[in-house]
């Protein structure tokens, strides 16, 4: 009976020997993380949210453009977002436009259009008696009347905008650590309102907020205008969205939510943001369009003509992807009660 209690009482101490407490340990510290980090996704969700609620812009026109004739669903309508650069600083989103690219999402085809609308478009803008620069009609009549001279022009509907300035951009870019670009040869540019002059090397390079925004910006050193400056923004989007990867990044999150909440408006919905997400991996994949036209000087201002035949093509191409068959039924918005753009 003796031997008998020496023998179990050795099996016991075997069963809870240090490497048995070790592994118990090691199982209490992972899904002790386990649980911060559920946690710490949580409350990322909820800043994302609360900021997201905090930048929504309510429009003049309500919950639907006027040329829908139902409000638009993200994840089965093909849907078009208008994203604009504002030129102004330091909480401000008022100005012109600096950037002006919109993209059609088709949920059907997972495909992602996209067009650069160069800033001196001479466009007809709505509510004033003369044409003028696309970019100015942020300034005479902000978000609403830059919204009623693209649907204008391209005679499609516009269902979401998001509106971000400088400051955005580059508090964005500083709080994520930088981003990686490979410039393809050196970039010197001087603008004082904003960072005096910067210069940038040729090759492999971390820019910072400044540096990144001087990249995107520039195009009189670019022997490709506007065309050039889009390639080099849609690289500088897809080296955001690598850097925000970085654990750094999520150290940083709550500056960055900070940013977003005074530097950025729009009518994406959280809900609308998260049900996009199946377009992520098509960013690579995008399909550029381009305007045709001359640069044209008339009162001594610089203008860019828009050719009328390809505006017609653009328009035909974004209504084929939003999967508009007529126009017809949109009354006054229709093209044949419109002034055809791209003309004086």
């Amino acid at each position: 009976m003796t031997d008998f209690k020496r023998t179990e009482k050795k099996k016991s101490k075997r069963r809870s020997s240090p490497f048995r407490r070790f592994l118990k340990y090691m199982l209490f510290i992972i899904l002790g993380l386990a649980i911060i980090a559920g946690g710490f996704v949580g409350y990322m969700i909820w800043e994302i949210s609360s900021a997201t609620e905090s930048s929504q812009q309510e429009l003049d026109r309500g919950e639907k453009s006027e040329f829908r004739e139902v409000v638009v669903d993200p994840v089965n309508d093909p849907i078009s977002v208008l994203f604009l650069g504002l030129d102004s600083r330091e909480d401000d989103l008022s100005g012109r436009t600096d950037a002006m690219i919109l993209a059609t999402f088709n949920p059907d085809e997972n495909s992602i259009k996209m067009i650069n609308i160069p800033r001196d478009s001479y466009v007809e803008i709505p509510g004033r008696q003369n044409m003028d620069k696309i970019n100015h009609a942020h300034a005479f009549g902000g978000v609403n009347m830059t919204l009623d001279t693209v649907e204008n022009l391209l005679n499609i509907p516009v269902d979401y905008v998001v509106s971000l300035n400088f400051t955005a951009f580059m508090e964005i870019v500083d709080t994520i650590g930088g981003i990686e670009v490979d410039v393809e040869k050196p970039i010197s540019d001087t603008d004082n309102a904003t960072y005096g002059t910067i210069e940038i090397d040729e090759g492999l390079q971390t820019l910072n907020g400044e540096e990144a925004l001087t990249y995107a910006r520039m195009r009189k050193q670019d022997p490709r205008g506007d065309l050039g400056r889009g390639d080099r923004q849609k690289e500088i989007i897809e080296a955001i969205i690598r850097q925000s990867a970085n654990f750094r990044t999520i150290t940083r999150f709550g500056s960055l939510v900070d940013s977003l909440e005074r530097n950025l408006s729009m009518n994406l919905s959280f809900s609308n943001l998260v049900s996009m997400h199946s377009y992520a991996g098509e960013l690579d994949n995008i399909e550029s369009l381009t305007f045709d036209g001359d640069n044209v000087r008339m009162n001594g201002v610089s203008y860019y003509q828009l050719n009328e035949v390809s505006v017609n093509e653009i328009s035909s191409i974004f209504r084929d992807h939003l999967e508009i068959e007529s126009m017809e039924h949109y009354g006054e918005n229709s093209p044949d009660n419109q002034t055809q753009l791209g003309s004086e």
